[in-house]
């Protein structure tokens, strides 16, 4: 039996999967008496620690948690479960932590992204059963802003390298924490949970405390989810976002199988899009809800779900605000959440205003889950004009001239579904959903969405450069060589296709085989 902290933020479902995955049977607190009795306990946490310690001493947790913490009873953190371990963090520093390990969690310093986001490697420091059988040239998942800082170096169990060394993970007696989620982090996650879980002797043999890490590009898989004629969730794709072929919706297969197959291919993530017109309120979409809690089960990398998450009210005028929307998205296995049109709309209200709203659904979520769990999809396509002054916004040169031979063009902000053009542009759009707490940037561009011509490198440096937050690029991979020319000539992250994949004209695996040595990827290990 192993008791999991769940104090309701994130997502917990797939720690839950994982641990189940493995033949445990998994108790969820409901009281510090459920603490106190533990065996094994699990604490995974994601968002803001200011959020998460309030709600723990509201919980009455902080007590039972520290008492077992004490008398150093077998525990396992994840990401915030590891920063509650501490005195105190920058992301809230009038707030306590546990303090049971001296020392703080600071902000990452650094001219790279911030989340730093994806699969980096550890440098192992100390003899730990707990990374048995691995090699020690794993990835894992991270997504985080901040870092521990313990006092005792001799706490260290792991290195990585983001810009500079920070501490993955801890060990002082039968208490071990992680910065990144092994449950996202496929089959050396699960082997870790096992560790965890079923001990065995410790080896040292992938000690290398010296070695540096290296961040991996991410291959995106994305599935956009919608109702066909017949009212059965497809996965289709559209061709400039038309989905219909002789008048019917395309049908490219099934989302949960369709996740699962990209998943044991070696994809890093997995977005799903929603992109049927709601019918209902987005609460009462069962069937995608259904969806992710299905793929959260099989799926052991990072879920994003967008579509419909936004503020609502029902037709019995009851209201619900978008972040109880994207909570219950979270509780049903998303680890991301994709605001679209909604961004653009609240990013007009900013413009208008000249100051931020202060409730908008950007806001709202970050607050709580942080800036990480928050993607803006960007649904762009090129406005071509004589001079940099026709547009008030980004103007750029472009090497790719208008139809009468313009040499300069903005790229317009779309909304539903890119019907309709919206008056801010994308790098604009960008740079204040970052402000209002946005952690990541999916950049998708109508112009060349289904042509299979490649990513366009213009759109995407240009937003890359003007934020410092990851960007995804999206729209135009027909091949390869593609994926190598996004992640080598613009500052894109990770890369999403779709269609591609789904008609099985380009594999997950050649495209990893296709890169491999010549930018960093994650190596396909299945157990």
């Amino acid at each position: 039996m192993i008791t999991l902290l769940d104090y309701g933020a994130g997502n917990v479902r797939s720690v839950i999967n994982a641990i189940e995955k493995l033949g445990e049977t998994v108790r969820i607190v409901a009281g510090p008496e459920d603490i106190h009795s533990a065996e094994k306990l699990v604490f995974p946490g994601v968002g803001n620690f200011g959020h998460m310690m309030r709600v723990l001493r509201g919980k009455g947790y902080v007590d039972a948690l520290t008492d077992y913490l004490r008398r150093d009873r077998p525990f396992l953190g994840i990401c915030l479960g590891l920063q509650a371990l501490f005195e105190k963090s920058e992301e809230a520093p009038d707030i306590d932590g546990l303090g049971i390990i001296p020392g703080i969690v600071k902000r990452f310093d650094t001219e790279l992204s911030v989340p730093h986001i994806g699969w980096n490697g550890i440098c192992i420091k100390q003899e730990t059963a707990l990374f048995n059988h691995l090699s020690g040239d794993e990835k894992f998942y991270f997504v985080h802003s901040y870092h521990v800082v313990p006092d005792d170096p001799s706490v260290v169990l792991s290195y990585t390298t983001y810009g500079e060394a920070f501490v993955s993970s801890i060990k002082t007696g039968n208490i071990m924490a992680t910065q990144f989620h092994p449950e996202k982090s496929g089959a050396a996650g699960l082997v870790l949970f096992q560790n965890f879980i079923r001990p065995g002797a410790a080896r040292p043999a992938s000690i290398r405390p010296q070695a540096k890490t290296h961040l991996a590009k991410r291959i995106v898989a994305c599935l956009d989810v919608r109702t066909n004629d017949a009212g059965d969730l497809v996965v289709t794709k559209g061709d400039r976002y038309d989905v219909r072929e002789k008048g019917e919706v395309r049908n490219l297969g099934k989302p949960v199988e369709l996740a699962r197959r990209y998943y044991e291919e070696g994809a890093d993530e997995i977005t799903f899009l929603n992109i049927t017109g709601f019918r209902d309120f987005p609460l009462k979409d069962l069937p995608m809800l259904e969806i992710l809690r299905q793929t959260s089960r099989h799926v052991f990398v990072p879920l994003t779900i967008g579509g419909g998450i936004q503020d609502y009210t029902d037709p019995s005028g009851k209201t619900y605000s978008a972040l109880e929307v994207a909570a219950e998205y979270f509780r049903s296995g998303a680890d991301k959440i994709s605001i679209g049109s909604d961004a653009v709309l609240i990013v007009e209200k900013y413009l208008a205003a000249g100051k931020k709203p202060g409730n908008s659904a950007i806001e709202q979520i970050s607050s709580i889950y942080g800036n990480q769990a928050v993607v803006i999809s960007i649904d762009p396509y090129r406005v071509y004009v004589d001079s940099p002054q026709a547009y008030a916004g980004r103007v750029f040169e472009t090497a790719i001239p208008g139809p009468n031979g313009e040499r300069y063009c903005w790229f317009q902000c779309t909304i539903r579904g890119g019907r309709e053009g919206r008056p801010v542009d994308a790098v604009t759009l960008a740079k204040i959903c970052e402000e209002l707490g946005a952690g990541e940037i999916l950049l998708n561009s109508i112009d060349r969405d289904g042509t299979n011509t490649g990513f366009d490198i213009e759109l995407i440096n240009g937003v890359a450069e003007a934020v410092s937050i990851p960007v995804i690029a999206s729209s135009g991979v027909g091949c390869e060589a593609h994926f190598l020319e996004v992640f080598t000539q613009t500052g894109a992250e990770a890369a999403l296709a779709a269609g591609i994949f789904h008609r099985r004209e380009l594999s997950i695996q050649a495209v990893k085989k296709y890169l491999a040595k010549k930018v960093e990827v994650r190596s396909i290990i299945m157990r």
